[in-house]
């Protein structure tokens, strides 16, 4: 059996490599969508090229915020006082409310893209 000081060090560790996942994935998104900001707004000058990227970013943030969360329960999930639940519960709850409005926006987003994807680009052939 692991005494509590290992088992301590192991979920710190462990917390450590799922919050640098999450702001690798956070970093790694933001850097995408700033070579893409930088090359779309060379190449055009229309503000519509940047919607598919604001999309792809909101999904790396999601996505990192999860991981985030992920370590935030990871860390208190060894016998936590009160204080530490009270601390995960406004956490939870930020980041809960970050990630419902990010995933509504970029379903509001995707919504607003599609139709313009399913536009015919030229003359339709019928069998």
């Amino acid at each position: 059996m692991v005494d509590e000081k290992t088992l301590h060090s192991i979920i710190d560790v462990l917390v450590g490599v799922v919050e640098a996942a999450g702001a690798g994935i956070i970093v790694v998104g933001a850097l995408w969508a700033l070579f893409r900001s930088v090359v779309n707004g060379i190449r055009h000058r229309d503000a519509a090229v940047f919607t598919p990227i604001r999309l792809s970013l909101g999904r790396f943030l999601v996505l990192g915020l999860e991981f985030q969360l992920a370590a935030d329960i990871l860390r208190s999930s060894i016998a936590p006082s009160f204080e530490e639940i009270g601390q995960l519960a406004a956490i939870a709850a930020i980041r809960t409310a970050l990630n419902y409005f990010l995933g509504r926006e970029i379903a509001q987003e995707q919504r607003e893209v599609q139709p313009q994807a399913e536009l015919p680009t030229g003359p339709q052939v019928r069998k």
